[in-house]
């Protein structure tokens, strides 16, 4: 079969197979599966491993760490040869129920977009992984039999639990795999699609002041103000950011203080630091954990201090440029081309699980269909608000892609 032709007939076939895909895909987005909602994602889970068995996958379920999330879902199909893939996406999407159901969030089609809790972060991504799966397993059987595939599909992505990525660096080391593919969502303009080549890390720290407290009119100079403490550190910590060096620092939580006549004793926030480079993101931390762990503010007399406890909840290293994930996107880049479209790289603020696998497997991400208005549930008359959405006619040729990098990256191994 000649490449026009071949490439002609996958793309015939995906075309055909869109209303399946997409029914599947309405299926997963009708479950609830917020990370808080381990029944929810435990169904999202068993019913995912129901459509992979028709491709032969085995399903396995894995327990998470923490007790409150679902299990992660790792699909297995052996080959005949020694290659290995490794595909990520995950089950749980931000949304409580009942957020659902006050912002009316449900499975809506408007024109080439869809609507719906995880349409494209992350449902159409594990839907987007069974196009390119079944159509290999159409057109290119010899090759689809041959690799030994692995999906891994984490439970709890959206707090980024660090279990599921030490699962993903296991399963993908042992079998020596070639790449570890992230589907998370990307987009698609002009026959020009992006692939995520860097991730931002992220530092969250949460701290608490304690202070004294007094008579707010009788006895002040006897308090130390835990809220003035806290509105100090804030202030310095926001000066941590630095746009030219990609740095931010986001307070994204206050709370201190209980009536205006007392000086208040307690005072509690949250922030997150997110940078690229590794050598600025540690800078960052330290700039800031010396900031809080160093308060000022007193009493009166100067005889009592506010004391501050500082907690690094979570940490995770940036995923910066690198041989491996560089030598991947050089492969999607010359796929794209085969089959007539552009990929350009895209370095992205959030994160992924991609964060905590790239240093073991070459890893490229955003390989899932294109769309927009991720995490928001919300809908207003003028338009200025819009949910959630996948854009529907970038499925099929965002398949084409990754089925070209796949096969110009097992041609080349």
């Amino acid at each position: 079969m000649s490449e026009p032709v071949m490439w002609s007939a996958f793309r015939s076939y995906l075309e055909e197979q869109m209303p399946s895909y997409l029914e599947m895909l309405e299926n997963m987005v009708n479950i609830n599966s917020f990370t808080a909602n381990p029944i929810g994602v435990n169904e999202l889970g068993q019913l995912t491993a129901e459509l992979f068995a028709e491709l032969g996958f085995t399903a396995e379920f894995v327990p998470s760490v923490n007790e409150d999330y679902g299990q992660h879902l790792v699909l297995t199909r052996n080959g005949r040869s020694n290659k290995a893939l490794g595909f990520v996406s995950h089950l749980d999407t931000v949304f409580p129920a009942e957020e659902e159901e006050r912002n009316n969030f449900h499975w809506r089609v408007a024109g080439e977009k869809i609507y719906g809790p995880g349409t494209v972060d992350i449902k159409g991504g594990t839907v987007m992984m069974y196009m390119v799966l079944d159509g290999l397993r159409q057109h290119a059987p010899e090759i689809f039999e041959d690799v030994n595939w692995t999906l891994l599909l984490d439970s709890s992505e959206e707090v980024l639990a660090d279990d599921f990525g030490a699962l993903c660096v296991e399963r993908l080391s042992a079998q020596n795999a070639l790449a570890c593919l992230v589907f998370e969502g990307g987009s698609f303009d002009n026959n020009q699609f992006k692939v995520v080549v860097a991730r931002k890390g992220m530092a969250v720290c949460r701290f608490a002041v304690e202070g004294k407290a007094s008579h707010a009119g009788s006895a002040h100079e006897v308090g130390a103000n835990a809220v003035v403490q806290m509105a100090n550190m804030i202030s310095e910590v926001a000066k941590v950011t630095d746009y030219e060096k990609q740095v931010t620092v986001n307070v994204g939580f206050v709370n201190g203080g209980t009536v205006p006549n007392r000086v208040p004793h307690h005072a509690e926030a949250a922030l997150e630091m997110r940078a690229f480079d590794k050598t600025v993101f540690e800078e960052a931390l330290a700039n800031i954990t010396e900031i809080i762990e160093n308060p000022t503010v007193t009493d009166g007399n100067g005889d009592f201090t506010c004391t501050v406890k500082n907690n690094i909840s979570q940490l995770t290293a940036p995923w910066p440029r690198n041989e491996g994930t560089d030598k991947l996107f050089g492969i999607w880049q010359e796929a794209a081309q085969d089959v007539g479209y552009e990929v350009i790289e895209e370095h992205r603020g959030g994160l992924s699980d991609g964060n905590n696998i790239w240093h073991t497997i070459p890893t490229v991400d955003g390989l899932g269909p294109a769309g927009g208005n991720a995490h928001c549930s919300e809908r207003s008359e003028d338009g200025r608000k819009d949910q959630e959405y996948c854009y529907v006619p970038s499925f099929v040729p965002k398949a084409m892609v990754n089925i070209a990098g796949i096969l110009r990256l097992l041609e080349a191994d």
